[in-house]
């Protein structure tokens, strides 16, 4: 009897001991897919949360500013300082002008249709020129910003398309007011209106119509006032009674703005006199 009962208990045991073993294994193979299963995982995340840091950089700072020049373009206002240049052939291209973008006008953008040089412009005169419609002016630009705007006269509009280095149509080289002066073909006349300053030594004054004309000042150049440019609303009229001014007044008061008759020759105020 206690044989049979030692037998029992011995083939119990062995029993007990093989489902230990087996729930063993099982748990194992469990725990190592899991681990499996969780590696996987990680690293998926973690190259999803990697993948964006290469493209993070926005396409517009990679890319360069164009440099070149489109002849034959058509120059319209996109917002303060940026523009665009329509090239027939070549689509659009955005630039941006700086305080030493070059603007000369020929009739549009300032200046007089008429004259034989081109007038130098300022940056407020193209927005405002752009802003009512589209220029035809050719643009140099580098890095994307516009170093010399050139707009064309009437007989220059061309509708061929453009080019970086495209000839255009213009007839010969074109004279700025500066090289007109010099090579003597200057504007000359007697102008009355309002006085405007652009740059050093170089104005602005407009006829009863509004259309300016750049002039030149020089040495020579008598400037005479009335109490506008500078002396008193008290002196007398003819060129003797007035205060003759400098040409550091004449600049500080065309700044403000001022009416006078301004006599040119060549390009250049003989004589400037304020309308006080």
């Amino acid at each position: 009897m206690n044989r049979h009962l030692r037998k029992a208990v011995v083939a119990t045991a062995a029993i007990t001991a093989g489902l230990l073993m087996t729930a063993c294994q099982n748990g194992t193979d469990d725990s190592s897919s899991g681990k499996s299963t969780t590696g996987a995982a990680a690293v998926a995340e973690k190259a999803s949360d990697s993948k964006p840091a290469s493209d993070s950089k926005p396409v517009s700072e990679k890319a360069k500013g164009v440099s070149g020049t489109f002849k034959n373009g058509e120059v319209s206002y996109l917002a303060p300082g940026k523009y665009i240049v329509s090239v027939p052939g070549k689509g659009d291209q955005q630039f941006l002008v700086a305080d030493d973008t070059e603007v000369y006008g020929a009739g549009t953008i300032c200046g007089e249709a008429g004259s034989k040089v081109d007038a130098p412009c300022t940056l407020d005169q193209l927005e405002a020129a752009a802003k009512k419609n589209a220029v035809g002016a050719d643009v140099k630009m580098k890095n994307g910003i516009a170093t010399l705007v050139t707009e064309r006269r009437a007989a220059q509009q061309n509708t061929g398309s453009g080019s970086d280095t495209g000839s255009g149509s213009d007839s010969g080289p074109r004279d700025t007011v500066v090289e007109g002066v010099n090579k003597g073909k200057g504007v000359s006349g007697t102008w009355f209106g309002n006085v405007s300053y652009l740059a050093p030594g170089k104005y602005t004054v407009s006829d009863m119509k509004g259309v300016e004309q750049q002039f030149l000042v020089a040495e020579d150049t008598e400037i005479w006032g009335y109490g506008d440019i500078c002396g008193d609303t008290n002196t007398g009229e003819g060129g003797q009674g007035g205060i003759e001014c400098t040409e550091a007044e004449l600049e500080q008061a065309a700044k403000k703005g001022f009416t006078a008759e301004v006599v040119i020759g060549n390009g250049i105020a003989t004589t400037i006199r304020d309308d006080h």
